[in-house]
């Protein structure tokens, strides 16, 4: 049962990637999510910075 899940996760991350590469769409969402991350790190290590500096 592990290999057919692990073969399924397998198949899932490509079919998303084949997915992704040919929708522009897709590749937008994935961007947009990209760059929520990041905002969020920069404000996360900036209060972090605020607190050590204090």
């Amino acid at each position: 049962m592990d290999d057919k899940f692990l073969c399924g996760i397998l198949l899932g991350m490509i079919g998303g990637a084949v997915l992704a590469t040919n929708s522009a769409k897709a590749r937008q969402i994935v961007r947009d999510g990209q760059e929520q991350v990041k905002d969020k790190l920069n404000d996360v290590q900036k209060k972090s910075k605020n607190s050590t500096n204090e």
